[in-house]
């Protein structure tokens, strides 16, 4: 059964006993986390259901205080780490309409085109919804003891995209780290955990420039290749993946792992992928880790 048909039973399932189920899309920038999402809305109004999409972008601060949070990063960044978002701003909406408080849901929606691309919150959206899919780079990650982090970052130094991390980011990390608490009560109304995985790290940065360029092509891309640079850094380094997203695969209910093209090679739960993951690393032939160096 694939992906689509997997969330798409679960939802009937969770809303023929009455409730409103909540779905966690996890990938890296550029993964296609927003492509799959449009996917999953035709696939779930092909069966009846209407599925909402919200974004963990969708609850950025407005640009000053998004300023003064992300003060002193070491990517010169104005969004994407954490604490650049209000949690609350999608948690709130969502556990008054998973308790039955009226019929419809109202979610936040940020506009990234506004102030000359800086971005800023737009008007929110309103509308009947079965199920809720919220997607986002860094959705379920948790928190780490800080002593671990600490032996981790000490042990493991290296970054996604094959750098070192320096003091500068690695005090960053650890504030990250400590900025996941706020995020918690959030994925708490998470009912399922599904994942895309690049076979790379690597690969993101490639497939978000890819993005931009089709993005003008169309018309649409607006941001230059520093500030693409700063923004997928942003998301590599602030939590880098080994430490924050591989802990998510054991209890992820699907993952998907994309290739350089970014189409599926392999899916199953959190526990078949980890094992491809490791069978994939003991072949001498093969890179398919997750932690390959550019």
């Amino acid at each position: 059964m694939t992906l689509e048909d997997q969330l798409l039973v679960f939802c009937q399932q969770q809303r023929s006993a009455g409730q409103r189920p909540v779905i966690g899309l996890n990938g890296p920038v550029g993964a296609g986390k927003s492509t799959l999402a449009a996917q999953l809305q035709q696939h779930f109004a092909q069966r009846g259901l209407t599925l909402a999409v919200a974004s963990i972008d969708d609850a950025y601060l407005p640009y000053p205080k998004r300023l003064e949070r992300m003060a002193g990063n070491p990517f010169g960044v104005n969004r994407v780490p954490p604490a650049s978002h209000d949690p609350a701003l999608l948690e709130q909406p969502i556990q008054a309409w998973r308790q039955g408080r009226g019929s419809e849901l109202e979610l936040p929606r940020f506009d990234k085109t506004l102030l000359h691309g800086q971005g800023d919150p737009s008007i929110p959206w309103r509308g009947e919804a079965d199920a809720l899919l919220l997607e986002g780079w860094l959705v379920g990650c948790r928190a780490r003891p800080r002593e671990q982090l600490d032996l981790e970052l000490a042990l493991h130094p290296e970054t996604a995209l094959g750098a070192s991390l320096g003091t500068v980011e690695k005090a960053w990390v650890q504030r990250c780290n400590q900025e996941l608490e706020a995020y918690l009560p959030l994925w708490a109304e998470l009912d399922r955990l599904v994942m895309l995985w690049p076979l790379a790290w690597n690969l993101p940065r490639r497939w978000r420039f890819q993005a931009e360029a089709q993005q003008r092509r169309r018309g649409g891309g607006w941001m230059g290749g520093a500030q693409l640079d700063a923004l997928v850094s942003a998301s590599l380094q602030s939590l880098p993946p080994p430490l924050f997203q591989h802990p998510l695969l054991a209890d992820a209910a699907w993952v998907r792992v994309l290739n350089a093209r970014r189409r599926p090679l392999f899916e199953g739960s959190g526990a078949d992928v980890l094992r491809w993951i490791r069978n994939q690393a003991s072949s001498p032939s093969s890179s398919a880790t997750g932690y390959t160096k550019p």
